[in-house]
């Protein structure tokens, strides 16, 4: 990938024939890492104050080199509905103006602004890993079993509803504030991604997802017993 100008919002590839540039396919990996303060909110918890997070420090939920069969190929991806009837899981207000749809769950986006085609596999992401029985290679977040609360999770993470989780870029740009994916900049000169370009194509994020909680407390088990009598 060739540098770009960070106050630019496109995008430049090598390749194809002729060493033509394209503009819109573009093809990144993509990791799932439990946030590095995301244990300390276990100890955190005690307080009664905050609820404890349902990852795991620098724990690798998904990791997409290990996915290749989905990630890079799309297998099977490409077969689900939403992969293939326009207006379906999209990021945005479709068909006013769209960043892109969350399927086919892949590495690759048709994408003019790299920010916006990382954010989209970002989404992809975060679709997989807070769902079960995904056909991809990775680790569902959820509310560990063990547990000294009794935590309500958002769901499934949905594009468009900050009520299942909001993004807060960290790389390039360190924001200081959190918003779902598909903001509609038709309006604006540079676009969502001016600004936000990295010259080296890396790109994170944090997702903040709200949880409700309670301490377990009252608990009782019930049982029988079966009494046998047994001869003299």
């Amino acid at each position: 990938m060739l540098a770009v100008p960070i106050e630019s919002a496109g995008n430049r590839t090598e390749g194809g024939q002729g060493n033509k540039d394209h503009r819109n396919l573009i093809f990144r990996e993509t990791d799932v890492i439990g946030h590095p303060l995301g244990s300390l909110s276990g100890v955190l918890a005690g307080t009664g104050y905050l609820c404890e997070s349902e990852t795991t420090s620098f724990y690798p939920y998904f990791m997409s080199s290990l996915d290749a069969l989905s990630w890079r190929m799309e297998i099977p991806e490409m077969f689900y509905p939403a992969s293939l009837i326009p207006g379906m899981r999209e990021i945005g207000t479709w068909p006013l103006q769209t960043w892109g749809g969350v399927y086919p769950r892949t590495g690759w986006t048709t994408q003019a602004e790299e920010p916006k085609a990382a954010a989209i596999n970002a989404q992809r992401a975060g679709d997989i890993v807070t769902r079960n029985g995904q056909p991809h290679i990775y680790d569902q977040i959820e509310p560990s079993s063990s547990s000294d609360q009794r935590i309500w999770s958002p769901g499934p993470l949905v594009e468009d509803d900050p009520a299942t989780g909001e993004w807060q870029m960290l790389l390039p740009k360190a924001e200081s504030s959190c918003a779902v994916f598909g903001t509609n900049d038709l309006a604006s000169a540079n676009g969502w991604g001016g600004g936000r370009v990295d010259e080296e194509g890396d790109y994170a994020w944090n997702l903040w997802r709200p949880y409700q909680c309670c301490e377990k407390e009252g608990q009782f088990f019930l049982f029988d017993i079966n009494w046998i009598n047994y001869p003299p």
